[in-house]
């Protein structure tokens, strides 16, 4: 009974806590595939878009294409994404395989959730924007935020692009924030 109590004060507290548009984003310390440290004070004054993946989730599948797309498209407008993998059942090497299949960008293995949890991110595939000041300014979906998807002929990017066109104009992000959608986080 205790540890049910505990884990649900952990999730209620880690929805409460959660960054979220207009946040400072939480510096972190992760691993790639192949032992590289990589922090997020490595990016310090640079664009840099987070998204919280899955190997397995059906929604986060549908959108490795769509996630490969937007590092491609942006690398040369100044914005970098990279990939954190928070699911408990998903090995580092099973990571590093998904990722050398999938994507042109990094992705990093947090085996305790600890990145997760201090992100409050709930979801795969979930993504943070982070500005060159180190303020997060888009939290939410990569796109389909009005209609979830796990059918990869159906899966955008559009909501996300919306927020990474108006940051690199130097704009206010005017839809800061989606719903993102997928399969839960599975923590430790």
């Amino acid at each position: 009974m205790f540890v049910k109590l505990t884990m649900i004060l952990l999730l209620i507290a880690s929805a409460v806590f959660a960054l979220d548009s207009g946040d400072k984003a939480a510096d972190f310390a992760l691993k790639t595939g192949g032992g590289q440290e990589v922090k997020l004070s490595d990016f310090s004054g640079k664009n840099l878009v987070v998204i919280f993946i899955s190997t397995k989730c059906p929604y986060s599948q549908a959108f490795n294409k769509v996630m490969a797309d937007l590092s491609k498209d942006y690398a040369a407008k100044g914005i970098t994404v990279i990939g954190i993998n928070s699911n408990k059942a998903e090995t580092a090497a099973d990571v590093a395989a998904h990722a050398k299949e999938h994507f042109p960008f990094q992705v990093l293995k947090d085996e305790e959730n600890k990145v997760a949890d201090l992100y409050g991110a709930q979801v795969t595939p979930e993504a943070f924007v982070i500005d060159g000041k180190g303020m997060i300014v888009y939290h939410g979906a990569l796109g389909n935020s009005k209609s979830p998807t796990t059918d990869a002929s159906r899966a955008n990017s559009d909501d996300i692009r919306s927020a990474l066109d108006e940051l690199i104009a130097g704009k206010q992000i005017a839809r800061d924030k989606t719903k993102a959608f997928g399969c839960s986080i599975k923590r430790v």
